[in-house]
C-alpha cells in the first residue's frame, strides 16, 4: 500500500532522469476528515484529507494506472475531483454529473490511467467543502525527460482561508454583497479628496458611485482572509531550502475559493516553464498573476547564500501569503509591504465623469446589475478593471436605454436586458486573451520596480498537443450576473434552469467567452483541454483554466475527445454555487452507452 507524504518532497536531478520503462499500478488511500485549521490569525474547524489541510501531495507517474480508495469520515456526503486530469467521466468526481458522491461511512474507489504529467490538484466538489479546507496537490512525473533542468522542487499551494465557513460566507454575500469589503472609504478619505480635487468634483464623484450602488474599493467579493502556503500562514513562514547555485522548481497552485494572487520573489527572477501542467516556452518574469485554480511551474536560481521572501499578494492588496527560500532553517528576508490598494475610477468603468449622462442609465429597482452594459456612450470594451472586481449592485443589463426595443427581454436570473443589442455595443468585442487587459484604466498591473509582469500573450506551447485545424463550430458563452442579488449565470441563465451544452465526439469547438461583468472569471472545463487563442497559432497554450478579464472577449478551442458528462464552470466557489455553471454532454465516440447512462454508472464502485 503506497502512503503519500504530507510534506514537499525534494527531488534531486529529476529533470535528467532517463525515460521510464513499464510502470505498475499504484494504490493510494485517502480519508476525508474533520480537521482543525490554524492560520496564525484564527483557528477554525474545517475539512481535510488524511487528517490535514491541505491533504497529502499525491505523486503519480505518467503511464501508470492508479487506484485511490476514498473513505468518508464526515457526517455529510463528499466527493473528490481530480482537477485538470484527463480521465473517464465516471471518475471525475462531480456529484450529479459523473456520480452520486460518497456518503458518510462509505469508501469509493477511483480507478483511472495517468495519461499526462505536470502539476495539478484535487478538491471536493460538494457544497463548500473546498473553501473549508478540502484540497491537496498532485504531481505527475513524465515518462521522458523534462525540457528544462532543475535540482530540487517544492509544491507551493496557495489558499485564502477565512474564519467563516463557506456556507456562512455565502449567506452573508446573499444578504449584503459588500459584506466582506474591508477597504471601504471613510470620512477622512472624503476630506483628503476635497483637499486634492476640490469640493465640487469630490461631491460629483461620490454621487456617481452612489448612483451605481458601488464603491471604488469594490475589487474582490471576499476580504478578511488569511492566505496560506501549504497550510501555513505568514507568521508560520513556510520555508524551502536550497544550496546556492541550484535550480529550484516551484510548483504554484492557487487553491483559493476567490482570491487571485500576484506573486514575486524580490531579488530573484522567475522563469515560467509550465502553465496548468503543460510545458510552455520559457518566459522570464519578475511577477505573475495566478488566477483561482490555475497552476504555474517556475524555475529560480538563487546564487547567494541568503534568504529570499516568496510573496503572494492578493490583487486587492488586502492580504498576502509569505514564505521563504533559504539555505538554512530559521533564515528570513525582508517581507515587502502591501502595495497601495487600487481604487476604481469612472475611467475604469468606461464612464469618464465629464459628459456622463446619468439619465441614460435605466435603473432596475434602484440597483444596477452586473450583466451587460448597453451603449449610452459607454463602450463595453472599456469597462475593464484589471483587479477583477465587478461593479457592486450595478445592473448593466438595464443600461441600454435608447436602443432598439425589439431586443428587449428579461433574463432568467431576474436581470433586465431591456433594449440590449450585442451587435451595437461599441468596443464590446475586446478580443484579447490577456487577463490583465485594461485599456486606459491605470489599473493594469506592472511588476514590482517596473520589471516584467506575465501576460497570457507570453505563453507559447512547448509543443502543440493537437494538430492545428479549423473549429467545426462556435459556441458563445456570455458571463453574466447580478451582484445585488448575488446571482451569477451564463447567458443570463442559472445552472438550475439551464439545458446542458451538447457536443459531438470528434468535433473541434470554438468557445467565445464574452465577460459582461466587472469581475474576472476563471473558467474551468472538466475532462478536456482548453486551447487558449492568444495569437500564437499552433503554439497557443493548452490550459484547464482560462481567466476571462472584465469586459473582454476571449476565445478557446477544445478537441472534443472525451465521451460522457462533464462540468463547466467559473472556479470562484461562490459564483459557481450561485449559478455560473453548466453541464456538458459529449455524444458519440467510444463507450457511447456508458456516456449515455450518466449517473447510473459508478465505475470503481462503493465498498
Amino acid at each position: 500500500m503506497k502512503l503519500t507524504r504530507l510534506v514537499p518532497v525534494i527531488v534531486i536531478g529529476i529533470g535528467l532522469l532517463p525515460p521510464m520503462t513499464a510502470v505498475q499500478a499504484e494504490t493510494y488511500n485517502l480519508t476525508v476528515d474533520q480537521v482543525t485549521i490554524d492560520t496564525g490569525d484564527f483557528t477554525r474547524t474545517g475539512i481535510g484529507y488524511n487528517g490535514t489541510s491541505p491533504g497529502p501531495v499525491l505523486r503519480f507517474k505518467e503511464g501508470e494506472d492508479v487506484t485511490i480508495n476514498v473513505t468518508n469520515n464526515l457526517s455529510s456526503s463528499t466527493s473528490i475531483h481530480w482537477h485538470g486530469l484527463i480521465l473517464p467521466f465516471e471518475q471525475d468526481g462531480v456529484p450529479g454529473i459523473s456520480y452520486t458522491g460518497i456518503e458518510p461511512g462509505e469508501t469509493f474507489t477511483y480507478r483511472f490511467p495517468i495519461v499526462q504529467s505536470g502539476t495539478y490538484w484535487f478538491h471536493s466538489h460538494s457544497g463548500f467543502q473546498e473553501p473549508d479546507g478540502a484540497y491537496g496537490a498532485i504531481v505527475i512525473e513524465p515518462k521522458g525527460r523534462e525540457p528544462f533542468r532543475f535540482d530540487r522542487e517544492y509544491v507551493v499551494q496557495l489558499t485564502d482561508a477565512h474564519p467563516h465557513s463557506g456556507s456562512r460566507v455565502m449567506r452573508n454575500l446573499k444578504m449584503m454583497p459588500d459584506y466582506y469589503n474591508r477597504q471601504q472609504r471613510t470620512f477622512m478619505d472624503f476630506l483628503s479628496d476635497v483637499d486634492s480635487k476640490g469640493l465640487e468634483p469630490t461631491l460629483s464623484d461620490r454621487a456617481d458611485w452612489g448612483d451605481m450602488r458601488m464603491m471604488p474599493t469594490d475589487i474582490e467579493d471576499l476580504q478578511g482572509v488569511t492566505p496560506l502556503i501549504n497550510g501555513m500562514g505568514p507568521t508560520a513562514n513556510w520555508t524551502g531550502l536550497f544550496e546556492p547555485g541550484e535550480r529550484i522548481r516551484l510548483r504554484f497552485i492557487n487553491s483559493s475559493a476567490m482570491t487571485y494572487f500576484d506573486i514575486r520573489i524580490p531579488g530573484l527572477q522567475m522563469t515560467i516553464v509550465q502553465s496548468d501542467g503543460n510545458n510552455v516556452q520559457p518566459v522570464k518574469v519578475d511577477e505573475f498573476r495566478i488566477a483561482v485554480a490555475e497552476t504555474y511551474d517556475v524555475i529560480v536560481q538563487p546564487k547567494e547564500a541568503k534568504a529570499f521572501t516568496l510573496f503572494a499578494e492578493s490583487m486587492s492588496r488586502s492580504a498576502f501569503a509569505r514564505g521563504t527560500l533559504a539555505p538554512a532553517e530559521g533564515m528570513t528576508a525582508e517581507v515587502p509591504m502591501l502595495r497601495e490598494p487600487p481604487l476604481l475610477t469612472m475611467a475604469d468603468m468606461g464612464m469618464a465623469h465629464e459628459g456622463m449622462d446619468h439619465g441614460a442609465m435605466a435603473m432596475d429597482n434602484g440597483a444596477m446589475n452586473h450583466g451587460t452594459m448597453g451603449q449610452s456612450g459607454m463602450p463595453m470594451g472599456e469597462h475593464v478593471m484589471q483587479d477583477g472586481k465587478m461593479m457592486s449592485g450595478m445592473d448593466h443589463n438595464s443600461m441600454g436605454q435608447g436602443m432598439s426595443s425589439t431586443n428587449a427581454h428579461v433574463m432568467p436570473d431576474g436581470s433586465s436586458m431591456e433594449g440590449m443589442d450585442h451587435s451595437a455595443h461599441g468596443g464590446m468585442a475586446v478580443d484579447t486573451a490577456d487577463p490583465f487587459y485594461a485599456p486606459g484604466s491605470g489599473l493594469t498591473p506592472t511588476a514590482y520596480n517596473d520589471g516584467k509582469f506575465l501576460s497570457y500573450a507570453d505563453l507559447k506551447a512547448q509543443k502543440p498537443l493537437y494538430p492545428d485545424r479549423e473549429a467545426t463550430r462556435e459556441i458563445e458563452l456570455r458571463l453574466t450576473g447580478n451582484m445585488e442579488r448575488y446571482i451569477w449565470s451564463i447567458n443570463g441563465v442559472k445552472y438550475a434552469d439551464a439545458d446542458p451544452i451538447v457536443l459531438q465526439y470528434g468535433e473541434r469547438v470554438r468557445f467565445k467567452f464574452v465577460n459582461e461583468t466587472m469581475m474576472a472569471h476563471p473558467m474551468h472545463l472538466h475532462g478536456m483541454w482548453s486551447i487558449l487563442d492568444n495569437g500564437n497559432g499552433k503554439f497557443d497554450p493548452v490550459k484547464h483554466v482560462i481567466s476571462v478579464a472584465p469586459g473582454t472577449t476571449v476565445y478557446t478551442e477544445t478537441e472534443v475527445d472525451a465521451p460522457g458528462q462533464w462540468a463547466f464552470h467559473c472556479h470562484l466557489s461562490y459564483h459557481a454555487d450561485s449559478g455560473m455553471f453548466r453541464k456538458v454532454v459529449v455524444e458519440g465516440g467510444p463507450n457511447q452507452q456508458a456516456a449515455a447512462s450518466g449517473n447510473d454508472i459508478l465505475a470503481g464502485g462503493v465498498q
